[in-house]
């Protein structure tokens, strides 16, 4: 019978495509990763990996418990859960993981409401962005998180993760009436590689031109402030513009960011895990509300 470790471990490099990323994914070391994919194909009895230098493929058998892996885990994710609802109390580490505009304004409210009615959770959050939470929770380094994409950034859903909605937001352009006469602006993005970077520049590809940017800017906050210095316009979503510097326009455009909550498939069950998804819907309608 294959090992499930090791068969998450195939599941990965089919992800990741390489040794030394499946490595850093988990902390391991690429010798360890190796040695247990090893040990996975003499379980299996047939090659599951051809080597060409340091690239690593898989087989046509590799294929078969690669296409299997996502409902093995679910099933055996499905399994803990029951068997956590049948426990009494919630206790144990419950890690979350969310962009920064969700830290600050989604979150608190809920780790409040979860602390009260479940003391024995040791909460923690991480703040991270959108980008990095799929291989987080498949490593459960996360148990839950929030996600997000754009019109202009739709995300492919991943067979390791289940998702639910939470908000809709209006994207707002900061410092100007209209995309249109930004053409020539400089420009406040997110850095290169974060989906608030990427929404910024399709959307502006979307209007007709590429966004000359000068300045790069994770924290929503010191965006605005940096738009109310004149240093340029920016995108920001609903939940970053409640409270703007009195001298910054803001713009609505036909534009929205969804954030959803995901955890890893199979989980929702879990006691803990739809604790903790009930508590965040509750803290998004009481924000939303005001």
């Amino acid at each position: 019978m294959l090992d499930v470790r090791k068969l998450r471990l195939l599941r990965d490099l089919a992800r990741h495509g390489t040794i030394a990323a499946v490595a850093d994914a988990l902390s391991y070391t690429p010798s360890a990763v190796s040695q247990q994919l090893a040990a996975l194909e003499r379980e299996a009895g047939v090659p599951l990996l051809e080597r060409t230098g340091r690239r690593v493929t898989l087989t046509p058998a590799g294929a078969i418990p690669v296409e299997h892996a996502e409902a093995v885990l679910a099933a055996l994710a499905q399994a803990d859960a029951a068997l956590a609802a049948v426990r009494t109390g919630l206790i144990g580490p419950l890690r979350l993981g969310a962009f920064p505009s969700a830290v600050r304004t989604l979150l608190p409210a809920a780790l409040v409401a979860l602390g009260r009615a479940h003391p024995g959770l040791e909460l923690r959050v991480t703040e991270l962005d959108p980008v990095g939470v799929p291989d987080a929770l498949r490593t459960g380094r996360l148990d839950v998180a929030l996600v997000h994409d754009y019109d202009h950034v739709p995300i492919e859903p991943d067979p390791a993760l289940d998702t639910e909605p939470l908000i809709d937001e209006t994207m707002y352009l900061v410092g100007a009436a209209s995309l249109a006469e930004t053409a020539d602006a400089p420009w406040i993005t997110g850095t290169p590689g974060t989906l608030c970077h990427t929404a910024a520049l399709r959307s502006c590809q979307a209007a007709g031109f590429t966004p000359r940017v000068r300045h790069h800017a994770d924290d929503f906050s010191t965006v605005l402030s940096l738009v109310a210095a004149g240093q340029g316009v920016a995108l920001v979503p609903q939940l970053a513009a409640a409270d703007p510097p009195p001298s910054v326009t803001l713009t609505p455009l036909d534009t929205h960011r969804r954030t959803r909550i995901a955890y890893r498939r199979g989980t929702g069950r879990h006691p803990a895990i739809a604790a903790c998804v009930a508590a965040i819907h509750a803290s998004a309608a009481e924000y939303l509300s005001h």
